[in-house]
């Protein structure tokens, strides 16, 4: 048997048609329906399911924070600069000597402008009234696809064990897993490329993903689900992406929430608290993106990225960049189509080591910067700049100690409202993770203050993947150990 033998299942031609041809209203599929409860209780009991979440609570406390996240990052900005400035010296001068080295705090102040906006306007969450009145829109196919080489045979399992059971959900739901040869898994759906299959510019994960969109040949009806090695949706999720499909048809590709708390969650402090800031990323920035804007201004994350089988014939996966998914996005962006938010959540892991987290930051940061677009460029341009800031903090720090200068207030002011937002976005992705996996009240309270000094340290280990990638940039795909 060979390897793309009988495991190419749903072959079909597809149909060219425009994005505004293809969402148009259909009516709801009256056909074999499930009941969802019963039918998932039936397949798979709760105690031997894997990818159990508590994705209802996290959403609804989510759409109901924005106040509390606005008093909580200002309170902490007054608090810092004037009740705290007198002590820390803070002067009512307009400028100093200390300004010269303290102006690169200034730099992270796009960054935190652009999150404050994001968590401080209202969540949007689905309506399930409007949407019980709403045609659905037609859905042949939902392809929720774990992308890997395949090596890491064990976080391939975890994945297959979490999702097996979501073909009970819906009709449409197909779990399939996509290799490079020579690895193959039996005894589950798995799909491998061959080593001998090229395309003009892609290699790697978006080489692999190019293979699978020519074989199972989409129609304007398919969705496909894209998951890391590593990632788990809970059922929940899946019913809120299979929501999104049918009911918000405005929409051509979306992205929902990623956690990093599903395997080895605070096994390592610093990786765990490092990756709780992209956590606060994706309820501010990217809220912002595909929560208001409905583009990619910011870019994507490569798991938890839904798409309609129309933009990935459009745009294909051939695209040759370290980063294939912020390249997707924005090529889907340049073909017209529009992106909305998916209100679930997919769980991953943190890297496991440093230099693991390096090189998956030293690539990001690489990837995105070689892109040939104009936004990428500038956000990388910004993300350099976090360079200068550290700089300016270790400076600032030492040079303290030599010369006893104040700060003036409105320098202190800016500096301070980044130090709050920063310190807001860490603390709510500890809290959302932990709340989460129902973590003992008292448990979470003790690591939101481990929290606080942790960041600087995941500053510094942030700043020092940029340093790694201006000094040593990746010639390939590193693919870490997870």
């Amino acid at each position: 048997m060979t390897l793309m033998s009988a495991r190419v299942a749903n072959m079909r031609d597809s149909v060219a048609v425009t994005p505004s041809e293809a969402y148009v209203d259909f009516a709801p599929d009256t056909t074999t329906k499930p009941d969802l409860k019963k039918s998932l209780a039936d397949a798979t009991p709760d105690d031997a399911r894997t990818n159990l979440g508590n994705t209802w609570w996290v959403m609804a406390i989510l759409g109901h924070l924005w106040l509390f996240n606005i008093v909580a990052i200002l309170g902490l900005t007054y608090l810092k600069c004037f009740v705290m400035g007198p002590v820390q010296g803070y002067e009512w001068v307009l400028w100093n000597d200390s300004c010269w080295w303290k102006l690169g705090l200034l730099m992270p102040l796009p960054y935190t402008l652009i999150c404050f906006i994001g968590i401080a306007l209202p969540f949007k969450t689905p309506n399930p009234a409007k949407y019980d009145s709403m045609k659905k829109r037609r859905l042949d196919n939902l392809y929720i696809l774990t992308v890997t080489k395949g090596d890491n045979r064990e976080a391939v399992q975890r994945a297959w064990n979490a999702h097996k059971h979501l073909e009970h959900m819906h009709p449409a739901v197909r779990v399939h897993v996509l290799t490079d040869e020579p690895y193959f898994f039996e005894g589950i759906n798995c799909y491998t490329c061959p080593k001998n299959f090229s395309t003009t510019h892609s290699k790697y994960k978006a080489r692999a993903l190019e293979w699978y969109r020519q074989t199972m040949r989409f129609s304007e009806y398919d969705w496909v689900l894209h998951l890391d090695e590593e990632s788990v949706i809970d059922d929940e999720s899946v019913q809120r992406v299979i929501d999104f499909i049918q009911h918000e048809k405005e929409f051509h590709f979306g992205q929902g929430i990623i956690l990093y708390n599903q395997y080895k969650y605070w096994s390592n402090w610093f990786f765990t608290v490092a990756d709780a800031l992209r956590v606060g990323d994706d309820v501010s920035r990217f809220a912002l993106q595909y929560g208001y804007f409905h583009r990619p201004v910011f870019g994507a994350h490569g798991s938890f990225l839904l798409t309609n089988g129309l933009v990935e014939n459009a745009v294909t996966w051939d695209l040759g960049s370290l980063t294939e998914d912020y390249q997707f996005a924005m090529k889907a962006w340049d073909h017209g189509f529009r992106c909305g938010k998916i209100c679930g959540i997919i769980r991953e892991q943190s890297p496991l080591d440093l230099v693991g987290f390096m090189k998956q930051r030293r690539r990001w940061y690489v990837g995105v910067r070689r892109l040939p677009m104009l936004l990428p460029k500038i956000w990388t341009f910004f993300w350099t700049l976090g360079l200068l800031s550290l700089a300016s903090f270790i400076t600032s720090t030492i040079l303290g100690f030599r010369f006893h200068i104040g700060t003036p207030y409105w320098m202190a002011l800016l500096t301070d409202f980044n130090f709050a937002t920063f310190l807001y976005l860490y603390l709510m992705g500890i809290f959302l993770q932990d709340l989460d996996k129902r973590v003992n009240p008292l448990l979470m309270l003790a690591r939101l203050v481990i929290t606080v000094p942790l960041t600087i340290v995941a500053s510094f280990l942030e700043g020092g993947s940029v340093l790694y990638g201006i000094l040593f940039p990746p010639a390939d795909f590193d693919v870490i150990k997870k």
